[in-house]
């Protein structure tokens, strides 16, 4: 038997939800290769935040770097800016023997140098304006990595209780995956939708109370702007995250990765390095790790994998074992860092990349943030639909009014309602979204997450489909 033979914890990790939604959508697609009629052309994947997936064009300056890094004898290449050439001669001069292809150090590209984390603490001090040591600087193979590393650490019984981590409800899909891999406690709190999917501290005091009686809480992860559902942390909000980490003796775990999609005209991203170190003291003292990656925001590139960890007061010997425990992956893949590298350090005004540069990064952010009102809107203009404004991130989480009539039949298939939709959704119109029982809801409440990343007129073709569907669903089943 499976539960003989493996580790338990990993058998236990449940994608099921999201998957069998992903794997009828991928057997749809080849029935549309073979002809056999459907009432849609083809599949939509609204599931998924992957930019280049859905149609996002790669950041020209971003993939010069990368193939300068890669083919050297483009240096010579006159139709190729010099600024390119030069960010990609700085992360060579990093690398032994002046190869992309060598093994660099656990923490990232070094040969004595540390070029890219140097870059890095630059790019934060200046989002940031308060200092950042370089030496505090990890890379890794995408954020998720490193948050895992964290949980590594954090994974200790303590007085014969397991660790626990407090997580936002809904959250990341992976998330409380995570936590369940090392058999840590998961301590979940629910967001207020009533409010902008805002946070609730006395909620989150609450949990903890009730969570020290069987665990110990060690950390608060949080990711700003959210995923699944899509709201931004105004700086009060973080604010009193801090006190409440703080007052629990709390480690934050700040995923940050959306912080350039942020489409709310009033309000902008405030990091919780920031805010920490103007609170001043105590707060200033506290133990936090900040995560950014380059397959978001307007960069887009998933797949090369790319994120960095920043620590903020881990004491030096702590962050030896860190390290120690970095080392055994020997380190993360170089294309990776090359483009946190070029990501930190983009095209400046008086340099021969930055217009176009320039050009395509607010095109990608301007074209998201318009997709994120329609988006806001159709679905609220959609009857049995309500959808809180998508301040950020790239995806929305509406809530679905589902008639009694549905949730019954969802019953007597042996189905959590929010699946029977999308199954349904997906069936009748090719659109495949996740349902809100993977990522988590207040019992009673019934959601699916879609993403705004289809490009404009997919966009619009979806939306067309899924209103004329929801008319019919609800006359169905009214």
């Amino acid at each position: 038997k499976i539960e003989d033979n493996m580790n338990p914890h990993i058998n236990a990790m449940d994608f099921q939800i999201g998957d069998t939604i992903v794997d009828r959508a991928e057997e749809i697609i080849k029935e549309l290769e073979n002809k056999v009629k459907k009432p849609f052309s083809d599949v939509i994947k609204a599931n998924v935040g992957d930019s280049h997936a859905m149609g996002q064009k790669p950041i020209t300056f971003f993939r010069q770097v990368l193939a300068l890094v890669a083919y050297t004898p483009l240096m010579n290449d006159p139709n190729i800016p010099s600024d390119s050439k030069e960010r990609a001669r700085e992360i060579l001069s990093g690398c032994a023997g002046g190869s992309i292809g060598s093994y660099t150090d656990s923490a990232g590209i070094t040969h004595g140098m540390e070029v890219i984390r140097r870059q890095v603490a630059r790019f934060i001090e200046k989002r940031d304006g308060v200092p950042s040591r370089w030496e505090d600087i990890l890379l890794f193979n995408g954020v998720s990595e490193a948050i895992n590393l964290m949980l590594t650490l954090l994974n200790k019984e303590i007085d014969g209780k397991k660790s626990g981590v407090l997580l936002p409800v809904p959250a990341f899909l992976q998330f409380p995956v995570f936590i369940m891999q090392y058999n840590m406690q998961l301590i979940k709190y629910f967001l207020d939708e009533t409010k902008g999917w805002n946070i609730n501290i006395a909620a989150m005091e609450k949990v903890v109370k009730e969570a020290r009686t069987k665990c110990n809480p060690r950390a608060v992860l949080i990711m700003n702007p959210g995923n699944p559902t899509g709201q931004l942390m105004a700086r009060e909000n973080v604010e009193e995250i801090i006190k409440f980490a703080y007052k629990e003796h709390l480690l934050i775990l700040a995923d940050e990765v959306y912080q350039d999609n942020v489409y709310a005209k009033c309000e902008s991203f405030s990091s919780f390095k920031k805010v920490l170190m103007e609170m001043g003291e105590p707060y200033n003292t506290m133990q936090l790790a900040s995560f950014n990656s380059c397959s978001k925001s307007f960069v887009g590139e998933c797949g090369i994998r790319g994120g960095y960890m920043e620590l903020i007061n881990v004491d030096p010997e702590e962050q030896k074992v860190l390290k120690k425990a970095v080392s055994v992956e020997v380190c993360s893949n170089t294309f990776g860092q090359c483009v946190i590298y070029a990501m930190t350090k983009p095209p400046e005004e008086n340099e021969p990349s930055y217009q176009l540069y320039v050009t395509e990064r607010r095109a990608v952010l301007d074209s998201l943030a318009k997709r994120a009102h329609t988006v806001t809107e159709v679905f609220n203009n959609t009857e049995g639909i309500s959808c809180n404004e998508i301040q950020g991130a790239m995806y929305a989480f509406p809530r679905i009014y589902l008639p009694q009539k549905a949730i019954d039949k969802a019953v007597s298939l042996k189905q959590s309602p929010d699946f029977f939709y999308a199954m349904q959704l997906l069936e009748n119109t090719g659109i495949c979204v996740v349902p809100g029982i993977g990522f988590g809801q207040e019992p009673g409440t019934y959601h699916f997450r879609s993403t705004i990343l289809l490009q404009p007129e997919k966009l619009e073709v979806m939306l067309k489909r899924f209103q004329d569907y929801q008319i019919k669903f609800l006359k169905e089943y009214k």
